[in-house]
């Protein structure tokens, strides 16, 4: 499992939103495996976070999970990143 991780050491210890990509999985950096993408958060940005995740079309299996998850081995790829407070949708 291929992880990227843009968090600094103090927002490890954040939530993270994260979810299965339906359209990345399977092929590239995922080839073979699944694709992860979560979104660590701070406090009190848990709601509006997780609501764009799960409004995204290529989302399945949304959860938070703790900020120190480690994905699953094997193949695939998992990218964290922080959640910068502003609604995509």
């Amino acid at each position: 499992m291929i992880l990227e991780d843009d968090r600094t050491g103090a927002q490890k210890g954040w939530l993270i939103c994260l979810m299965t990509d339906r359209c990345l999985s399977g092929w590239g950096k995922a080839k073979g495996g699944s694709s992860y993408a979560g979104w660590a958060f701070s406090d009190g940005e848990q709601s509006r976070c997780e609501s764009w995740v799960r409004q995204r079309s290529d989302a399945r299996r949304v959860r938070i999970v703790l900020g120190s998850y480690r994905p699953p081995t094997g193949p695939g790829h998992c990218h964290i990143y922080v959640w910068d407070g502003k609604d995509r949708t």
